[in-house]
């Protein structure tokens, strides 16, 4: 426990062997990434908590088994600078890692779209500076911001201006290559679905970063940029499938469409009372898995259950 009336930093104080050479710069990066200040003549502090003096005892393992030696001492700072001008060393390097954070998050919002998988490495990386955020630097909220928009964005269409989709004979949507981006969320997994059911029973499907791709003589894509299938006016792109495949009349999968409507687009629409039901199935299938063709599946599982659940209102 920290006492710091007593003691409020930690020092360590390490000398190095020449060989190896590369301990050097093994525990310059380790130093880095466990967020201790440098001081002077290679002298570098973490504030006095039990936390951190287990990084510090880890890491004077490590130069020991090495052949170096390395000094942890209490300390207190009684001259050449003060307790908050070196609590501003550490605020200022969280501040810079803060500020790469939300340059690449806002870098990445200027793109055609935002892909998740980039989402979840700035989470990741967010979560890990926010580890060695000792004094609550002030950069943190405008990272978080960032990110958070970054990942709204990831859920949403992208521009899909262009040509017009061309009109496909049901003969000439059978037993294709279905091509849509990585990361599937509701639109996606509930296209899918309504692809594999009622449209092309042999379905298979290929997952891709979207940006510029160039589809093969066997394939349809859906959902991406310059897709035979994907938002159209007011449409996402399941109410798309339904309408351009003659479905339309069907009910129950206009019930669905309205759901999935809500959740893509978010405007409000439908107002359906299973739409937070079905928020939540689909987040907690993307939540459990990263593979697109599992989230396609258990998915598709789920909305075999609500289409017979509207189909058999409709029959009552």
């Amino acid at each position: 426990m920290t006492n710091t009336q007593a003691s409020p930093w930690l020092l360590l104080i390490p000398q190095l062997p020449a060989k190896p050479a590369y301990l050097r710069v093994k525990v310059w990066r380790r130093l880095q990434a466990i967020g201790a200040a440098p001081l002077k003549n290679a002298v570098h502090a973490l504030p006095n908590r039990e936390d951190t003096r287990a990084l510090f005892e880890e890491l004077h393992r490590e130069i020991t088994e090495n052949g170096g030696e390395a000094l942890i001492l209490e300390a207190r700072l009684v001259g050449g600078m003060g307790d908050a001008e070196l609590r501003g060393v550490f605020d200022a390097a969280r501040d810079a890692d803060y500020e790469e954070l939300a340059r690449e998050a806002r870098a990445l919002c200027e793109g055609e779209y935002v892909a998740a998988a980039d989402v979840g490495r700035l989470r990741k990386r967010l979560n890990e500076v926010a580890a060695i955020d000792f004094f609550g630097a002030h950069g943190r909220q405008a990272a978080q911001a960032a990110i958070t928009e970054a990942d709204r964005r990831s859920h949403q269409h992208p521009d899909v201006s262009g040509p017009s989709a061309p009109e496909l004979t049901p003969a000439e949507l059978k037993r294709r290559v279905w091509v849509t981006r990585r990361h599937v969320h509701v639109d996606r997994i509930a296209s899918a679905w309504l692809i594999r059911r009622f449209i092309d029973p042999e379905a298979s499907f290929k997952f891709v970063e979207g940006k510029g791709y160039v589809p093969e003589p066997d394939e349809l894509r859906f959902d991406m940029a310059d897709a035979e299938f994907t938002h159209e006016g007011d449409r996402c792109s399941f109410e798309t499938l339904v309408f351009r495949t003659g479905l339309e009349t069907d009910p129950a999968l206009r019930a669905l469409g309205e759901i999935v409507h809500d959740l893509d687009i978010a405007d409000a629409r439908f107002e359906r009372p299973e739409t937070p039901g079905v928020s939540a199935l689909i987040a907690g299938i993307c939540a459990g898995t990263d593979d697109d063709e599992e989230r396609i599946a258990r998915g598709s599982t789920a909305l075999d259950g609500f289409y017979a659940h509207f189909t058999r209102r409709k029959e009552d």
